[in-house]
């Protein structure tokens, strides 16, 4: 956020800050969270890649529509398993999810 925009806000009353303040979550937490997310986008994009709609790829890890659009909107309901498996469903190597998480 720009140092202009931040003092108005917080002139205002506003508190400027991150997820992890406002929600009050350990590093541990904030980190589990963000391997989530990083893992949703990586999935995501894999699937753009390749060209897959949502229910082509629901259709390779046996599952549905809805659900692989909660893996990749980063559900908490869905499990890191599922996430891996369905990255290697759609030929991810070790490598390729190293990259996924290493990327910023």
């Amino acid at each position: 956020m720009r140092a202009e925009k931040r003092k108005r806000l917080e002139a205002k009353g506003w508190k400027v800050g991150s997820v992890k303040d406002f929600l009050g979550l350990s590093d541990q937490e904030a980190a589990y969270i963000e391997l989530r997310l990083k893992l949703a986008r990586g999935l995501k994009a894999r699937r753009h890649a390749r060209g897959l709609s949502q229910n082509e790829l629901a259709k390779v890890v046996q599952s549905s529509q809805s659900r692989v659009a909660k893996m990749e909107s980063g559900d908490p309901t869905v499990s890191l398993d599922l996430l891996v498996r369905s990255l290697l469903a759609l030929g991810a190597s070790t490598r390729d999810l190293g990259q996924i998480i290493t990327r910023g």
